[in-house]
């Protein structure tokens, strides 16, 4: 097995672990016995993990959901009422978790992102199988950095369809992945209905399956027989993960092992659904998470089985966690609170939460809650929470929601989904409002929990130096030769304060036209590209800077450009922008050309004479491989598909 510490560093790190005596603590064993003593027991630690699922449980009041093996297993746990994912979609949500680092610092927080991490930043179980403990991980390793081979080396024994607690050696202590994808997306929502019914739905028996007509459709959702198919459908796809849950803690059973197991269950993110996935809100953040302690380890519990705790929990906290209950000391890279055993920490007033680039989709906001109010900060304003997504769009809810908004039959609560923007800031009750749909960041009786929360965004985003304020072609540049998360702590290089107020004025009204105006000739190219973006989201309000926008055309920086040419093309000055963005097409900046198509795709009908370079950069991409081809495809293909039709 190899360990990825230096020999000396291993040394020095389980000696401070408790787990190697010095010379002369062994030899004073010798003398008094050749038989040494029995290590201190450590428990086993199993992860039962599914993806795309928001807290909908019978144990959790749910009362259409059908699962009851996990009510099962919440009657032995203890469960959280508070637990939350720092992404809302996997891979941002899982490179956290392996790291214990929030995405956003380390540089990971795009999904499908492909910058390294530092050396001594590791995958946490590494810790653990330097001391002793057998690791598998079945299967997902999605971790979304180019040092994934790094990460999965260090962490797992065993990786892969085949990973099991079974493999370990006699004796060993085991911490376990068990991933379940049937509740992803993909089966929740984007396949077609019959591979849904062959795969999913078929394998449930008739009492297991859900009734449309009797699904719970949220408010923020059009009844439509569509709509309620999908929500039984996301349904169904629980009852399935439920089962396999069962049998799997059956296998647990079955070995003997149950009594010296902590069991962990929960899910990447929320609902694989419009409106949950990819958002900041709690359909997108709020998981459900179990912990059962057997009786052996029950003084480590925060609660009796059964029970529920209040307690705020974020991903970023479960690497310290497990590394405590398995009495190890915590690396001080460390981001997150250990929440369970002798090592927990101070609960936490606050959670914390960041949407970035999703596919060929680019956006930028943060969050932040404390055990009630929800606080949401969009900076592009401009771009509707239901904005094209090639993948998402493969689902047939969302064109449903698009027809009936098309036909101006949506209530407030709807528009507020499936309009064309959205309000920089949010502010929610989620005790008075569970599905976030009346925005209280005008209301006087708020402000001092606007203000609060506000502030404590802003330190968060201080403190942990996050670097997804820097569009990501600008990003490669300025960290050629390091990471993200080194080049955010050298602030010659990354004047976050700067960066970030430019990034505050996106959305501030037509007050700050004048200042962004100004930014356009600042010397940082991210500065200026939070300009662009401001004057975008300004609209009309920005037709005063429109000569200022044509210079930026030619602006080193290939974002900037492409930025301001959606400006332009916003402000009726499409003839203009066109010519910048067919260019970019061409280009082999792999970032810019996914820019310049997706500004493309935005632009709708007035890109139609830019159909002859789409065309060919379609068809270009077509023969390339890699993410950022399948993301030009993506943009074009949907467009093309759009302008030819009409």
């Amino acid at each position: 097995m190899s360990h990825p510490l230096p020999t000396s560093t291993r040394r020095r790190f389980l000696r401070r672990a408790g787990l190697v005596s010095v010379a002369a603590g062994a030899a004073a064993r010798r003398a008094f016995s050749a038989t040494p003593p029995p290590a201190p027991p450590r428990p086993n630690i199993l992860w039962v993990t599914c993806e795309d699922m928001s807290p909908n449980l019978g144990c959790t009041g749910d009362a259409y959901a059908h699962t009851p093996h996990l009510d099962r297993l919440a009657a032995q746990s203890v469960r959280y009422t508070h637990a939350y994912a720092t992404a809302s979609v996997c891979s941002p949500a899982r490179s956290c978790l392996i790291t214990g680092v929030y995405a956003t610092s380390l540089g990971t927080q795009n999904l499908r992102s492909s910058f390294p991490i530092p050396k001594h930043i590791t995958g946490f179980p590494s810790y653990l199988r330097a001391a002793g403990y057998f690791t598998s991980n079945r299967t997902k390793t999605d971790y979304n950095t180019s040092d994934i081979g790094r990460l999965i080396k260090e962490s797992w024994t065993v990786q892969g369809g085949k990973a099991h607690w079974r493999r370990r050696k006699r004796g060993e202590p085991f911490f376990c992945v068990f991933n379940h994808t049937v509740t992803h997306q993909s089966r929740s929502m984007v396949w077609p209905y019959k591979q849904f019914q062959a795969q999913v739905r078929e394998h449930l028996a008739p009492d297991e399956r859900h009734d449309p007509a009797k699904a719970p459709v949220p408010p923020y959702y059009p009844d439509t027989p569509i709509v309620r198919r999908t929500v039984a459908r996301y349904y169904d796809c629980i009852t399935a993960m439920d089962k396999q849950v069962g049998a799997l803690l059956a296998q647990l059973d079955a070995d003997g092992l149950a009594d010296d197991t902590i069991v962990f269950f929960y899910s990447d993110h929320g609902a694989g659904l419009p409106r949950h996935k990819r958002l900041i809100l709690d359909s997108g953040l709020h998981v459900p998470l179990l912990v059962r302690f057997p009786a052996k380890w029950r003084h480590l519990a925060p609660a009796a089985p059964g029970e529920t705790t209040d307690r705020l929990v974020s991903f970023v906290d479960f690497a310290p966690t497990v590394l405590g209950l398995a009495g190890l000391p915590l690396p001080g890279y460390l981001q997150g609170v250990p929440f369970l055993g002798a090592a927990a920490g101070k609960p936490r007033q606050y959670i914390f939460g960041a949407r970035d680039r999703v596919d060929e989709a680019y956006d930028v906001a943060r969050c932040v809650r404390d055990g009630r109010i929800l606080y949401v900060r969009n900076y592009m304003p401009h771009l509707s929470y239901n904005q094209p997504s090639y993948y998402s769009d493969l689902g047939e809810i969302r064109h449903d929601i698009r027809r009936v908004a098309a036909e101006g039959t949506l209530d407030a609560a709807q528009r507020a989904y499936a309009g064309p923007r959205r309000p920089i800031e949010e502010l929610y009750d989620t005790q008075a409002d569970p599905h976030q749909v009346r925005n209280l960041a005008d209301s006087p009786e708020h402000r001092p929990a606007l203000d609060r929360l506000r502030q404590a965004l802003r330190q968060w985003i201080a403190d942990t130096r996050d670097v997804g304020f820097l569009p990501e072609a600008d990003a490669a540049l300025r960290c050629a030769g390091t990471t993200p998360y080194a080049l955010a702590r050298d602030e010659a290089k990354y004047p976050q304060q700067r960066i970030v107020a430019a990034a505050d004025l996106v959305g501030r009204g037509p007050a700050a036209v004048p200042p962004q105006t100004a930014l356009l000739g600042d010397p940082d190219a991210a500065v200026r590209y939070w300009a662009t973006v401001g004057l975008h989201a300004a609209g009309g309000a920005a037709r005063p800077a429109a000569e200022a926008l044509r210079r930026a055309l030619r602006d080193p920086s290939a974002c900037v450009r492409i930025e301001a040419a959606a400006a332009l093309a916003g402000l009726g000055h499409a003839a203009e922008a066109l010519a910048p963005l067919q260019e970019e097409l061409a280009k082999p900046n792999s970032d810019a050309r996914v820019r310049a198509a997706r500004a493309l795709e935005l632009l709708g009908p007035a890109a139609r004479p830019a159909l002859p370079a789409m065309r060919a950069a379609l068809a270009a991409a077509r023969k390339q491989k890699g993410q950022h081809a399948m993301y030009v495809r993506f943009s074009l293909d949907q467009a093309l598909k759009t302008l030819e039709t009409k």
